[in-house]
């Protein structure tokens, strides 16, 4: 997969994930402010992440590139809609486990 590839995937499971968070914590069928600026937020720095050749996904990645109030806000987002994923999109959500775990395969057949 080309890097331009992986990061709009990327951006396509986190920006769903923060959905579905919004949805079941905040109530309505579009986000509210707060979830709406850390889904741009969390795009932009996916968006600009040098490390996307190498890292398999955000949540796994030692940089944390992230400003700390908005890494504890996705962090809360993933823990809350990571379980979730599987009753509300669970081919994106199988797809993404499978993905990570060939990345992480890969990486450590390179090193």
């Amino acid at each position: 997969m080309d890097i331009q590839a992986k990061r709009e995937k990327e951006k396509e499971v986190v920006s769903y994930m923060i959905s579905l968070y919004c949805r079941k914590k905040h109530g309505g069928d579009t986000l509210c402010p707060e979830c709406a600026q850390l889904d741009a937020y969390s795009a932009k720095r996916s968006d600009l992440c040098p490390f996307m050749e190498t890292k398999t996904f955000c949540a796994n990645c030692k940089v944390h590139c992230y400003k700390k109030d908005m890494r504890e806000r996705i962090q809360e987002v993933m823990k809350f809609s990571g379980p979730r994923m599987l009753f509300h999109r669970p081919g994106m959500a199988i797809r993404h486990v499978i993905e990570t775990r060939k990345e992480k395969r890969k990486l450590a057949h390179a090193k």
